[in-house]
């Protein structure tokens, strides 16, 4: 029983980086633009699907391949997401982003639905390998997605609190006035932080769907609940927070999969969700703001 525990926790933790890099978008444009994109599940998987279109056209290369053109495309897709979804949207109506990028992520998994004839489409595998230490046993494709996702993480911290850049993005979040009084133009950092997260979110949708193994058109929804759950059990607007809340959102749906079968395993997500919403509504690593 606790080889099994320590399996699935170790398994959970693997597969919760791609969570956090979701997480980590979710949390970048709230922290921006204190704005909730709700069509960031369907960019990543769109950009995943337009990966694998353009790595189909050569399928003897590898797999990598499929990876940074999701990347590549999801740039793109951040900037139309900036650009229909929220420039020219009243700031007074905070709900109107809300609307459009729920028609977007509707308005994609059309496109996905329609592209498809709705099969699902079988992605190439990362690593096809298991190894063994003692008793555990690793799958390499989790090994990989998550170092990737390490790097990609920890180059975005350097981007951020490097480079200027990164000084243009925070001083945009944390004070939008004195920001263009700097001389720093908003639309354009938003427009860039849309991009950034484009892309994080196009590798984050191609490694999932890599390890998955199966496209289809339902996991946009799945990949929206799971980036925004992550980001508020961590905490809005605080990027560990949504590194540690993507991990322990991996652990929790292991572990309720071992423990209660497929059935449970988003019944105790949203279980966790609910706790800290009630107990801790500024998440696990996210600072309580004054009345």
């Amino acid at each position: 029983m606790w080889l099994d525990l320590v399996q699935q926790g170790i398994s959970g933790f693997l597969v919760g980086s791609t969570y956090a890099l979701i997480a980590i978008g979710f949390t970048m444009v709230w922290g921006v633009m204190r704005r909730l994109n709700l069509a960031y599940g369907a960019a990543a998987l769109g950009a995943a699907y337009v990966g694998f279109w353009i790595y189909r056209l050569a399928p003897d290369l590898t797999p990598a391949i499929l990876v940074l053109a999701a990347m590549g495309s999801g740039i793109v897709i951040g900037f139309l997401m900036d650009l229909v979804c929220f420039r020219w949207l009243p700031k007074e109506y905070e709900l109107a982003p809300l609307a459009s990028t729920l028609g977007a992520l509707i308005i994609a998994e059309e496109v996905i639905n329609l592209r498809t004839e709705g099969y699902p489409v079988s992605f190439p595998e990362i690593v096809d390998k298991v190894f063994y230490v003692g008793r555990l046993y690793f799958r390499l494709d989790h090994i990989v997605i998550f170092g990737a996702c390490m790097v990609m993480v920890a180059g975005l911290y350097y981007l951020l609190f490097r480079t200027r850049l990164g000084l243009a993005i925070r001083g945009v979040s944390q004070q939008v006035v004195a920001a263009q009084l700097m001389g720093m133009n908003p639309n354009k950092t938003n427009a860039i932080t849309f991009m950034l997260t484009g892309m994080l979110a196009g590798a984050a949708g191609a490694l999932s769907v890599m390890a998955i193994g199966t496209g289809t058109s339902a996991l946009a929804m799945t990949f929206t609940l799971r980036g925004l759950s992550a980001a508020v059990i961590g905490g809005l607007g605080s990027i560990p927070g949504a590194i540690v809340g993507g991990l322990a959102l991996g652990i929790i749906e292991a572990e309720a999969l071992r423990v209660f079968g497929i059935g449970y395993r988003d019944v105790f997500t949203n279980l966790a969700l609910l706790a800290i919403l009630v107990f801790r509504p500024q998440g696990l690593m996210g600072v309580r703001l004054a009345q």
